[in-house]
């Protein structure tokens, strides 16, 4: 019977193959044969899928991922539909303007309500029935006997979303924003988010562990991923890049620090190695050389359990409460081969700020020290020119909360540039009039227009682990070096703002994800400070570290780290 606890979805007698229990914390659901799940719903212990590309309405094994359709006689009603929600002997979804319901015996879709636009999700609770609509920026509330329009809540992002409710809770998924957000299904006020460890997160539902009786919210991915193609009829050229649907489950695990003002979600434990191999352009002798990296900060989302140096040993300084390596040679001649760097054994999770700009109305000033030390041009940032000067009144325009006019300022910054990647870094001038910038070329944009409105920021870096949680155990190299920043916010602390990232949607709305919030993959080296600098007493002006060194980076992530708990700072 459908739904029914008692009812296994295999056999185990089928087999005679044991294998271990996996965790339940940690194990990605992977069900076979489908191409985009796009929508989770839980009942009497029972995981159901919802495949929009072949409408299999689909019954997952837990533990072994063994898939069941239960709507073998009815696909062709599901095809296109997105959203799921169970209740009782019910199933609803939702596909283009229609809300549909149907009985778990024959599957027959039932026109429950017609929206003005596509639907994108549907939860029921009881009498209630929730609809997320992305055209008109609402979730619906409807009066289910009657459906009867209750009221209706703002969206609290900007892209497709789904739902599920959780007693007096309301949880948003949005697959742009890459965010689940908790909200008071009473009131529509949103209480934290959370950042997702995956891209496109579709659905999401919760389940009770069977171990400790907690929830454990579980959240569906629906995207593609490249890959490379090998065609045996394609002598000259057999290699092709192509795409290939990706779709899973995996549990989202975090924690709110109500306190603190910050949630944190998934994390793992990866190994960064930073290392630099003497490779001159041409021959530089140089004497008594002093080489500094930055080495990886501890911060509410990263914490450095070891480091050890590669190839040469260092020695650790201090500067402006920033740890870094001090590599010394007495010579190095012109020819000399050298790798040295260092290797750091990091816990990385995911981290959302939660303030509204109501909070930050009544804030202090600016402390003296940050405003000599936050609010000047430290850094060739062209914070004189009538270029930028005039780009900070403009950006801001009237506003004067904090929030609110960093958000504008980001926005503008969105608003005139596009990504590009180049050999160096212009000035903020340069970039704006030219409207193409690297994130390097942002960040000094924003830095300067920042600064100008009287918000204190700081330069953040340096490298991002390729965002694939599911390739552990071997080495991984990103392409480029990144930055971003951080803002000041008086009488609690810094928080970080993603450069250039979240320019997704042309001239915007622009996602709010890596507002005040980053995601697992970034590894936080040398806040405020140079990332790298070299010293000797016959260093040439014109000769940088790039004319002495190729860098090698390499990132492995080893596991997936326990759920965050209170204790974690």
């Amino acid at each position: 019977m459908l739904l029914d606890s008692s009812v296994s979805a295999s056999n185990p007698g089928e087999s005679d193959l044991v294998l271990p229990s996996p965790n339940p914390q940690h194990r990605t659901i992977r069900p076979i044969g489908v191409y985009a799940l796009q929508g989770v719903a839980y009942a009497n212990d029972t995981l159901v899928t919802l495949d929009s590309v072949r409408g299999y309405l689909l019954e997952i094994d837990w533990a072994t991922d063994n898939t069941t359709i239960l709507n073998p006689y009815r696909v062709a009603d599901f095809i296109d539909a997105v959203g799921l929600s169970i209740w009782e002997d019910t199933v609803w979804f939702v596909k283009e303007h229609n809300v549909y319901w149907c009985s778990t015996t024959d599957f027959i879709p039932q026109l429950f309500v017609t929206l003005p636009y596509p639907a994108n999700g549907v939860a029921v609770w009881r009498s209630t029935i929730y609809v997320t609509c992305q055209k008109s920026g609402s979730i619906f509330v409807y009066e289910r006997e009657s459906a009867r329009l209750i009221t209706r809540f703002y969206a609290p992002g900007v892209g497709e979303e789904n739902l599920t409710v959780r007693e007096e809770e309301l949880w948003v998924s949005d697959r742009l924003e890459q965010t689940v957000y908790c909200i008071d299904r009473a009131t529509g006020e949103i209480r934290f988010s959370i950042l997702t460890p995956f891209s496109s997160p579709s659905g999401l539902a919760f389940r009770p562990d069977p171990t400790t009786g907690e929830d454990i919210l579980y959240v569906s991915y629906a995207g593609e991923e490249p890959y490379i193609r090998d065609d045996p009829n394609n002598i000259e050229d057999p290699y092709q890049l192509t795409f290939r649907d990706r779709t899973f489950i995996h549990p989202l695990h975090f924690h709110y620090y109500e306190g603190d003002r910050y949630t944190t979600s998934n994390g793992y434990l990866i190994e960064m190695s930073y290392v630099e191999e003497i490779s001159p352009l041409e021959e530089v002798p140089l004497t008594h050389l002093e080489w500094r990296v930055a080495l990886p900060t501890e911060t509410p989302r990263q914490k450095v359990r070891q480091v050890d140096w590669i190839g040469v040993p260092f020695t650790e300084e201090i500067k402006d409460g920033q740890r870094v390596a001090c590599f010394r040679f007495d010579t190095l001649a012109a020819h000399e081969g050298r790798i040295f760097g260092w290797k750091a054994l990091l816990e990385v999770r995911g981290i959302k700020y939660q303030f509204t700009p109501q909070q930050l109305e009544a804030i202090p000033d600016l402390p003296p020290e940050f405003q000599t030390r936050y609010l000047v041009d430290d850094d060739d940032l062209a914070m004189d020119t009538p270029v930028i000067l005039e780009a900070a009144r403009e950006a801001k325009g009237t506003e004067t909360n904090l929030l609110r006019k960093m958000l504008k300022i980001r926005n503008y910054v969105y608003d005139r540039l596009s990504y590009g990647i180049k050999p160096h870094i212009d000035t903020p001038d340069v970039a704006l009039e030219r409207g193409v910038g690297s994130c390097g070329e942002y960040v000094g944009v924003l830095l300067a227009l920042a600064r100008l409105n009287g918000i204190a920021c700081r330069t953040v870096g340096r490298y991002k682990c390729p965002p694939h949680a599911e390739q552990q155990g071997f080495p991984l190299q990103p392409d480029f070096n990144h930055v971003w920043i951080e803002f000041y916010i008086p009488d609690y602390g810094w928080v970080p703002m993603e450069s250039n990232v979240d320019d997704v949607i042309e001239r915007g709305p622009y996602p709010t994800r890596f507002f005040m919030g980053l995601p697992w993959y970034h590894a936080e080296i040398g806040k405020g400070i140079s990332f790298e600098t070299i010293k000797a007493e016959d260093l040439p002006e014109d000769v940088s570290i790039g004319d002495l060194a190729i860098n090698h980076v390499r990132f492995t992530i080893l596991q997936e780290l326990p759920p965050p708990t209170a204790s974690r700072r």
